[in-house]
C-alpha cells in the first residue's frame, strides 16, 4: 500500500511518455529542450512549495499510498514526481496545440493556393 500513489505517478509519466513517443511532441522531438523545460517547471515548482511550507500555507498529509520518503521536512518524495507529471502534461498539450495550429495553417494555405489557380 505504501508505493500505490508514487506507482501511479510513475505509470501515468510513462502513458506520457509513450504518447509523447507516438507523436513525437517533446523528448522524441527534442530531448533537450523538453528536459529543460520539465526541469524548471518541477525546480519552480518545489522553490513555490518549500515557501509555501516555510510560510505555513502547506502542509503534508498522510495516507497510507504514499511511502512516507520526505525530500525535506514536510515535503514528501512523490511530491517532485507530482510536479514532473504536472509539467509533462502541459508541456505536450502546449506543444499538441502548436503542432495542431501549426497544421491547420498549413491546411488553410494549401486551400488558399489551390483556390487563387
Amino acid at each position: 500500500m505504501r508505493f500505490m500513489y508514487l506507482g501511479a505517478l510513475l505509470l501515468s509519466l510513462g502513458g506520457l511518455a509513450l504518447l509523447d513517443r507516438r507523436f513525437r511532441l517533446a523528448f522524441w522531438s527534442d530531448p533537450r529542450r523538453a528536459a529543460l523545460t520539465v526541469g524548471i517547471g518541477v525546480v519552480g515548482f518545489l522553490l513555490w512549495d518549500g515557501i509555501g511550507l516555510v510560510l505555513g500555507i502547506f502542509a503534508r498529509g498522510d495516507s497510507p499510498h504514499m511511502t512516507g520518503l520526505l525530500l525535506a521536512p514536510e515535503l514528501p518524495v512523490e511530491e517532485a514526481f507530482f510536479l514532473a507529471l504536472l509539467c509533462y502534461t502541459a508541456l505536450l498539450a502546449w506543444r499538441w496545440f502548436d503542432q495542431s495550429a501549426l497544421q491547420r495553417e498549413a491546411g488553410r494555405r494549401a486551400l488558399d493556393d489551390g483556390g487563387t489557380r
